[in-house]
């Protein structure tokens, strides 16, 4: 038989589910976008930004750039 705290645990994990889908998505959509806007910098401008960047981030960035554009 199911009660209504088996239905109020479903429903809570049902919203952190959600949730942690949609900050997944968020991260992608972002990262895609400045992977994006970085190719289409000219390349001393590109680099100055990757600079700028915390370094994890500016090696998955790199690497995304070789990966889909072949910029390195």
């Amino acid at each position: 038989m199911i009660t209504e705290r088996d239905i109020t645990v479903w429903i809570i994990s049902a919203f952190l589910a959600i949730g942690i889908g949609w900050s997944r998505y968020a991260k992608w959509k972002t990262r895609d976008k400045l992977v994006r806007d970085l190719a289409a910098m000219d390349p001393e401008r590109r680099e100055k930004v990757l600079s700028r960047l915390n370094p994890k981030l500016a090696m998955e960035a790199r690497q995304e750039l070789m990966r889909r554009f072949y910029i390195s």
